[in-house]
């Protein structure tokens, strides 16, 4: 009869370890259905409600980083391009670099990606760093849009996506959101 308590047996040391198979995922597990449904239903509330602010302002708010943004915010709660510190502050620090640029170099494809690399130069030494941010500081240059109303719509999106993702991180489904504020 076999015990069942007894833990099993150690491979003996003339046993080679099974062989990891070459096309093996490294990538991290895929998260719950319900983390992915709450995910999923966030990101999409969040941008259709930038997108409803946009039409009661006649303006547009949905800019296609902010929905880069809500990928980070929604599907990775916890890193540190996610937390509210880097999505209002990289945004924000981003457009000024894009006006500052724009002003010194003027509106050319050249500028935009000065101003798309001096974007990540500026949060990194601010600690925001938010990569969908830099995309801000290029469409910046290449729009030419009224400064404070751009720099106002965009603070105000930053914050409708953070509140949203509060809100998520919240369900009890996902990650905490956020991690950290400042």
């Amino acid at each position: 009869m076999t015990n069942l308590s007894a833990p099993p047996a150690a491979p003996s040391a003339a046993q080679p370890a099974p062989k990891a198979s070459p096309f093996a995922s490294k990538a991290p597990a895929r998260p719950g259905l319900s983390a992915i449904g709450v995910g999923t239903l966030g990101s999409v509330a969040a941008l259709v409600a930038l997108v409803a602010i946009g039409v009661a302002l006649h303006q547009i708010v949905l800019i296609p980083p902010l929905a880069a943004s809500a990928a980070l915010v929604f599907g990775a709660p916890a890193l540190p391009l996610s937390q509210p510190r880097s999505v209002i502050g990289g945004q924000l620090i981003s457009a000024l670099v894009g006006f500052v640029v724009l002003a010194v170099a003027g509106h050319s494809m050249w500028a935009a990606g000065v101003a798309g690399g001096l974007a990540l130069g500026a949060m990194m030494l601010a600690r925001t760093p938010h990569s969908p941010a830099a995309a801000t500081a290029v469409i910046v240059v290449l729009t030419q849009p009224h400064t404070v109303k751009f720099l106002a719509l965009l603070a105000l999106a930053t914050v409708v996506l953070v509140v949203v993702g509060i809100v998520a991180g919240r369900s009890g489904r996902t990650a905490r959101y956020p991690s950290y504020w400042w």
